[in-house]
């Protein structure tokens, strides 16, 4: 696929980027760059209301006791691939549409146009939902066009909560949420997102914590990691 223009996709910085490089088939973080936010900078206003956050972490949100599901399963046997077209997330009221999404001429991981907020997108170089591998749907927080985008409430799901995701094969693949966590943008887990594994894994990322008015951005990323359904 070709990747979306830098006209229709938003990059690093302002409230609504991506705190990636692609490097080779590993992302790295880029800590000079404002985070995987998703707003525009041309952003003036506060948001009509706080996103729902997860639970306080009781040790370090980048410690090992605090990194997402236990990877010590046998190793299944994946679906074809296929990509997403559909996600749905019933406790939160997502039924969404997806875009594929790769990297900008700059190596920074896009994200879906502003004007489309209401869109996810999906991390086409990576595992397509139901692949062994990590999955990453990634989308907007808010949007100074829309207000609450299609993560907005994603700091609301809880371990066992359902996340389906609808293939273009007209599969549909359940996953079940192990964990909900938040990362300052600058420690954010690029190898636990982004990085290989033998299990069947889905990851959704947005934009979390307090909006920061002065300097135009949230401070960090909310990611929920999640596993096939048995």
């Amino acid at each position: 696929m070709v990747p979306w223009s830098e006209g229709t996709t938003t990059r690093a910085g302002g409230r609504h980027g991506l705190p990636w490089r692609a490097a080779g088939p590993i992302v790295v973080v880029l800590l000079a760059l404002s985070g995987f936010g998703l707003i525009g900078a041309s952003f003036t206003e506060s948001p009509p209301d706080r996103p729902p956050q997860p639970p306080a972490l009781a040790d370090s949100p980048v410690g090992a006791a605090a990194i997402g599901p236990d990877t010590a399963q046998p190793a299944p046997s994946g679906r074809p691939r296929s990509a997403p077209s559909q996600i749905v997330i019933p406790k939160i009221g997502v039924n969404a549409s997806i875009m594929k999404i790769g990297t900008n001429p700059d190596g920074t991981v896009e994200v879906p146009p502003l004007d489309q907020a209401q869109l996810a997108g999906w991390y086409e170089p990576g595992a397509s939902p139901g692949e062994v591998g990590n999955a990453v749907i990634v989308g907007h927080v808010d949007s100074a066009e829309l207000g609450p985008a299609v993560f907005f409430s994603l700091g609301e799901l809880r371990p066992g909560d359902t996340v389906g995701v609808i293939r273009e094969d007209g599969e549909q693949v359940d996953f079940t949420v192990e964990s909900v966590k938040s990362y300052p943008k600058t420690e954010f887990p690029a190898e636990l997102v982004y990085g290989s594994t033998d299990q069947i894994g889905l990851r959704v990322v947005t934009c979390g914590g307090v909006f920061d008015e002065a300097a135009g951005s949230y401070p960090d990323n909310i990611v929920v990691f999640a596993t096939q359904a048995q």
